[in-house]
């Protein structure tokens, strides 16, 4: 297990916004990890809500975040969650766990029904 979070979209845009639960995210920034999948969600709806993104990567990497690749290991877990009847989670929500769960990492999110998948990863609820 390695220490730290992987964070979905859903707390990195409430850390952007200045949301709720905001504080939370950005106390584990330098030890969080993002998978490309879930960067480009943040990314696309960021820009959707007017914000300027260009920089923004490198400065959330120069306060610890680490951008992951997707790999074809993640891949294979995030479809096999689908067919293990997760089929209302988004193909980023997927990438997320799948990216914990290779990592042995605990997950960040601000969707409070991932507390109740079926799921071995720890979820920590940002509000």
């Amino acid at each position: 297990m390695t220490d730290g979070f992987v964070a979905d979209a859903s707390a990195m845009l409430a850390m952007l916004h200045g949301e709720r639960g905001a504080g939370a995210v950005a106390m584990i920034l330098a030890s969080t990890v993002v998978s490309a999948v879930n960067w480009a969600e943040v990314a696309q709806k960021a820009r959707a809500h007017g914000v300027d993104v260009d920089g923004l990567q490198e400065e959330l990497a120069h306060l610890g975040v680490e951008f992951v690749p997707f790999t074809t290991a993640e891949a294979e877990v995030a479809a096999d969650l689908w067919h293990r009847g997760m089929r209302a989670l988004s193909l980023a929500d997927r990438a997320c766990l799948a990216t914990a769960i290779v990592r042995g990492m605990p997950v960040v999110t601000a969707d409070r029904a991932w507390t109740d998948l079926a799921i071995k990863v720890t979820v920590k609820v940002i509000r």
